[in-house]
């Protein structure tokens, strides 16, 4: 069993991210949803963005904090999209970390990371908002910063193509996502070899 915390997209706490930990629950691990929005969602990337402004990073990033704060030290994090940016924040206040997810988005890792963090990154390809020059660039650094860093990409999808909920759903991609991050806890557990 490994401790999880999911932290959510830009579009607040919704199924998406509800899905992903019922999967990682059924999978055996302990698995923690922090609602950084007190509750609200947003429909549309552009009512997202305008909430997360709303609500205001400095909250966001306290809100995430106190989350973890009586979670082991090695709870893998997972950052949905925007998320990915939450786990960036929290890092560098966990430096057990036993693994960190990066979905639909990058995070730089902080320096001083850990040597041989486990860090896997799922972005489509193309995807806006983590265009290929920049994938490439992330696991440069990542890689040069010590992580074992790993990058997974779904071609021809679209942003957020795990929501079953979005216009960019893609059951096969979705699937194919969870299997490998299934696989990628089991890599990172605590204890694993």
């Amino acid at each position: 069993m490994t401790d999880i915390v999911v932290f959510h997209s830009v579009l607040g706490l919704r199924p998406v991210e509800r899905g992903l930990a019922d999967r990682l629950r059924a999978a055996g691990h302990d698995v923690t949803t922090p609602d950084l929005y007190d509750g609200r969602t947003a429909p549309t990337l552009e009512s997202g963005f305008a909430l997360k402004e709303a609500v205001g990073w400095e909250t966001i990033t306290r809100r995430a904090l106190d989350a973890v704060r009586d979670l082991p030290a090695e709870t893998v994090l997972v950052g949905v999209s925007m998320g990915a940016g939450v786990v960036q924040a929290v890092l560098p206040h966990r430096p057990a970390t036993a693994g960190v997810l990066l979905l639909h988005a990058l995070g730089d890792l902080p320096a001083g990371a850990r040597p041989g963090l486990p860090v896997e990154v799922h972005v489509a390809d193309p995807d806006p908002i983590a265009p290929p020059a920049q994938v490439a660039a992330w696991l440069a650094a990542a890689t040069r910063a010590g992580a074992d860093a790993r990058v997974h990409t779904y071609p021809g999808l679209g942003h957020f193509y795990t929501d079953a909920d979005g216009p960019d759903h893609d059951p096969a991609a979705a699937d194919l996502t969870w299997e490998r991050v299934l696989e990628f806890l089991r890599r990172s557990a605590p204890g694993s070899a």
